[in-house]
């Protein structure tokens, strides 16, 4: 099916006109499960810092459904502390057709994070992951583009928490020591056989 089609199908489920920028199939099929398991080494993460309803609910999802971990809600029962220290939303003019109106919007979802042990290790010093997508946009379908941004809004979400968890897997196993290998067995050479005795003489 190609671009349009797929657009005039949306366009005939919501009731009215639709504008899809161009990664929102992909990022519609970009389910927590279908992206695949994230192998953490923890068993128990406590979720932290001034972290909007939204992306606490996609971080929650994706340990729960593509991990062996589990949320706690103390820190105490935790072996990991995930830090949400910013998140910010933000949406810029990306083109404008020859009249001077707007026709595309950027989106941008930017968080700041940091993970570390609850003995204090530090698995992953604060850094910044951020995801954007281009929208397309015109005057005369407002309402569709506000709720093309909502959906983009979310997909992104997605996205940042299973950057995050990827980051943390891969950053712990960076931190792991190396495991040896086992050390051959040594064995001592052989002994050369000692000279056979002489025979002496029998007398008659």
């Amino acid at each position: 099916m190609t671009l349009l089609m797929r657009r005039q199908a949306l366009s005939l489920l919501l009731g009215g006109p639709v504008l899809l920028g161009t990664s929102l199939f992909g990022l519609g099929a970009c389910g927590f499960k279908i992206r695949g398991a994230v192998n953490l080494p923890f068993k128990a993460i406590y979720i932290s810092g001034p972290v909007s309803v939204g992306l606490r609910a996609d971080l929650e999802t994706a340990i729960t459904t593509g991990s062996n971990a589990k949320i706690v809600s103390n820190a105490r029962d935790a072996d990991l502390i995930l830090e949400i220290v910013s998140e910010l939303n933000s949406r810029d003019i990306l083109t404008y057709n020859a009249t001077g109106q707007i026709t595309a919007y950027r989106l941008t979802t930017r968080v700041n994070f940091r993970a570390f042990e609850t003995t204090g290790v530090e698995i992953v010093p604060e850094a910044e992951i951020y995801v954007t997508r281009d929208m397309d946009f015109t005057v005369s379908t407002v309402l569709s583009a506000d709720f093309q941004q909502q959906q983009f809004l979310q997909l992104m979400r997605r996205d940042l928490a299973l950057q995050m968890l990827r980051r943390v897997a891969a950053s712990a196993r960076m931190l792991q020591p190396p495991v040896a290998a086992p050390a051959a067995a040594v064995t001592s050479p052989a002994a050369p056989p000692s000279p056979a005795s002489p025979v002496m003489p029998t007398k008659p």
